[in-house]
């Protein structure tokens, strides 16, 4: 669990709720069903017009990954890649296929590992899981990248909402019960956009490429590790060569 996460979304969502009670306002002022729909709903609607539903499907699965990280693999990956680059040197590469129906979780490694068992040569082993790692990567990207959309759309709705209200607002002129109504949808729904945006979709988007680029260092260091024995380094040089990429 990412507390820091959990602690920030509190924070922000408990700053504006605590100005608004010391303004004198109401909380039940900032809850308005319409303007929540017009602003969800519109901006659900524009990111989906803008991606396939694969990716958006896949955008939207992402989002625990703000608060439950995955796991980055870093020591345990040193370990095994270097426990591997030793029993290489002493019994030679084809010991190591014994590895390769253990690695069912983690098919990047489990692909590097049987091009090596199998002698690809170093350079067109690095070439091939490089490649890999770039289509991967640009795949999680497009995928976080719906809550850029997202961040994007949703103030612009909020202002849709807002002037909708207004409308609302312009032709019961002549029944002051209902102006108040339209007055509360249309300035809350901008706050519903630009708080949306800022305090949420936005910074889900960030936390997500953060956590992309852990994996993809985690990869590129795998990718290093199998080169090093392909090329029968040393097993330390490997390790300190993997350690460099911990962040």
């Amino acid at each position: 669990m990412d507390s820091v996460s959990l602690i920030g979304l509190i924070l922000g969502l408990g700053a504006i709720i605590i100005g608004q009670t010391l303004e004198g306002g109401h909380i039940s002022s900032l809850l308005q069903p319409t303007a929540f729909l017009i602003v969800v709903g519109g901006t659900v609607g524009a990111v989906l017009l803008q991606s396939p539903l694969r990716v958006f499907l896949g955008g939207v699965k992402m989002a625990k990954w703000v608060f439950m990280p995955p796991p980055s693999g870093y020591e345990s990956t040193i370990e095994l890649i270097v426990q591997w680059s030793h029993q290489a040197r002493r019994e030679g590469l084809l010991i190591l296929e014994r590895y390769i129906t253990k690695l069912d979780d983690d098919p990047f490694t489990l692909h590097g590992l049987q091009m090596l068992v199998d002698g690809i040569e170093p350079g067109l082993l690095r070439e091939s899981l490089e490649i890999e790692n770039d289509a991967w990567a640009t795949q999680m990207r497009q995928r976080a990248r719906i809550w850029e959309s997202a961040g994007g759309y949703s103030p612009t709705i909020g202002i849709l909402g807002a002037v909708l209200g207004l409308i609302h607002v312009m032709e019961n002129l002549s029944d002051p019960s209902k102006l108040g109504a339209g007055i509360a949808v249309a300035f809350v729904a901008t706050v519903y956009g630009v708080g949306l945006a800022n305090l949420i979709l936005l910074p889900v988007h960030k936390k997500l490429l953060a956590h992309i680029g852990i994996l993809a260092s985690r990869r590129e260091m795998v990718i290093d590790g199998l080169i090093g024995i392909a090329n029968g380094d040393n097993p330390r040089i490997i390790e300190n060569r993997m350690r460099g990429y911990i962040q």
